[in-house]
């Protein structure tokens, strides 16, 4: 029976996964002041490929030692803690600080967190690296995350280091020809770093920047969204408070004839240094401000709540300038760390997005009338696209989503606990989000087993998976059951969770590393029953929908 459910897993896996793409990251941030309870919010759905999280404690160094600098840190190919290939060195710091490894590293032991979304850029400035082509840049973005997460503390020092590490040793895009843009935050602000590289012609040692890029500080009370776009738009250089560049920031432009100075026109980093917006993007722009400020202007109609057909007739609908979107707003209500989660669960329901609206997956109802087929998924895969000739549109949900976090960073407790990592795998309208503490001094082993070529009962993204792909046999009445258990699982947490920190402070008190076992047992045990709940799951969802019952 093991190796049946195994195969049909498999076969599932096959035909409803998304085609690879790099554009499929969401990032979302919300100032202090923007928040429900206070606290900084960052957060990354669609994090690369390799889902293994583990904690990679302090480490001292000697004067003149070299830090190695990767290409590889996303293979998944690769044995766990085997970083890939090392394509340069740096100067390596006395001390380094503790911090939370994964594809992309996102937060460290002081509450700094770091999200990624991979940009789109002009073709001009493409940087590819492969087999046959070895640029002269070096730098990756989930490379200098991990510098930035073991050398600094505040938002501020991890973008100027980060800009250092870009212009100094060159930006190397990593998934696909990308550009890259980041969230850096502390609990007390949050920066929005953009950097493009400057094609395949730089140079170290030319004294030539091997990057371009400029940060800008969100304000307190507002919140915002880069989802696969770049947002930063005029710049003041002037504020230095609030803005951060490259000295190349605008040059670039000028030399490739991008920009004119003389022209009157003010320099607008958006539209300069990226292609025209595509719907991929402009889609998640459009949801973002549509749900957190419904009433900053008057947004384009994609609801189907007053035609339910409205989706497959393009023909009228409205095309928005991007510049419609600003790079922050003021939330018409405060927003929570679960409102980020909803989101991040988002498949457009009810609007021209919503890949189950459409016609196909109607069917008769026995009465003479029409109801949405059980099969209607929102994840459909290539063929099944094919088949039912579906649009090929993308939720912010991704099934193949890899895993994804948001990063709680709150000023009124200590770091060990303020700081909370709460992570996903694998698809965040199927999984569970389960908190890790800045604190915690390591990561249940569930949670950093997977071989996407072997299938392991004592994975927990592979249980997520099994459970994600078998509910394509009945989608809509599947994902009932899977909500049922992962709903009560979930709001156990937050119930619990005020009596878990006032705990965990008492011990810090007294004694902190009796607080971060504390923590750590309480958070690795959330894990493992992850894995019990799912791998329940499978074989409830298997005996249900078989199709031993047709």
């Amino acid at each position: 029976m093991k190796y049946k459910l195994l195969l049909i897993a498999l076969i599932l896996f096959v035909i409803s996964a998304f085609e690879s793409a790099g554009f499929g990251c969401t990032m979302i941030a919300a100032g202090k002041n923007a928040t429900e309870d206070g606290s900084v919010i960052i957060s990354h759905t669609d994090c690369g490929p390799d889902s293994r999280i583990y904690v990679v404690p302090r480490m001292k160094f000697k004067p003149g030692d070299k830090a190695p600098v990767y290409y590889g840190i996303q293979d998944l190919g690769l044995p766990l803690k085997d970083d890939g290939e090392i394509i340069g060195y740096i100067p390596q710091v006395t001390e380094t600080y503790r911090y939370f490894h994964s594809a992309y590293s996102h937060v460290n032991e002081f509450q700094l967190g770091i999200a990624e979304s991979t940009m789109a850029q002009r073709p001009e400035l493409v940087v590819i690296r492969d087999k046959d082509n070895k640029p002269n840049q070096i730098m990756t973005i989930e490379q200098a995350q991990i510098f930035a997460l073991q050398r600094c503390k505040k938002p501020r020092e991890a973008v100027q280091l980060i800009g250092e590490l870009m212009t100094t040793y060159g930006f190397l895009p990593s998934s696909g020809d990308g550009s890259e843009g980041l969230f850096i935050a502390d609990p007390q602000e949050v920066w929005a770093f953009e950097v493009f590289s400057v094609g395949k012609e730089w140079k170290p040692g030319s004294g030539k920047p091997g990057a371009i890029w400029a940060a800008q500080r969100l304000r307190d009370d507002e919140a915002m969204i880069i989802p696969n776009w770049s947002i930063i738009k005029e710049i003041d250089i002037a504020d230095k408070e609030n803005v951060m560049v490259s000295s190349n920031y605008m040059q670039e432009a000028i030399d490739r004839g991008w920009y004119d100075p003389k022209s009157g026109k003010a320099f607008n980093w958006q539209e300069t240094y990226s292609p025209l917006p595509q719907e991929f993007a402009t889609s998640r722009f459009w949801l973002f401000f549509t749900t957190f400020a419904p009433h900053y202007t008057q947004w384009p109609d994609r609801y189907l709540k007053n035609d339910p057909h409205k989706g497959i007739n393009q023909y009228y609908q409205t095309v928005e300038p991007l510049s419609m979107y600003p790079f922050s707003v003021k939330p018409e209500k405060k927003i929570s760390v679960r409102d980020i989660m909803a989101f991040q669960r988002s498949t457009f329901e009810g609007t021209i997005y919503d890949l189950t609206s459409g016609p196909q997956w109607l069917v008769t109802d026995g009465k003479g009338g029409f109801v949405k087929s059980s099969l209607a998924t929102p994840f459909p895969g290539s063929e099944l696209r094919k088949l039912l000739k579906l649009t090929n549109r993308r939720p912010v949900a991704r099934h193949r989503g890899h895993y994804g976090m948001i990063c709680q960073l709150r000023n009124w407790l200590p770091d060990e606990i303020g700081g909370i990592y709460w992570v996903y795998l694998d698809n965040p309208y199927i999984s569970p989000y389960v908190p890790i503490y800045a604190g915690n001094l390591s990561v249940a082993g569930c949670y950093n087993l997977y071989d996407p070529e072997k299938y392991d009962a004592k994975s927990a993204r592979w249980a997520i998976d099994f459970v994600d792909n078998l509910a394509f046999l009945r989608f809509q009445e599947a994902i009932k059951d899977i909500w049922a258990a992962r709903n009560p699982f979930e709001e156990e947490i937050f119930k619990k969770q005020a009596e878990i920190e006032k705990e965990a402070l008492k011990l810090l008190q007294k004694n902190p590393q009796a607080a971060q076992k504390y923590l750590t047992d309480y958070s690795n045990s959330l894990m493992n029953r992850v894995l019990d709940i799912y791998l329940q799951l499978r074989d409830t969802l298997i005996v249900k929908y078989t199709n031993n019952r047709e």
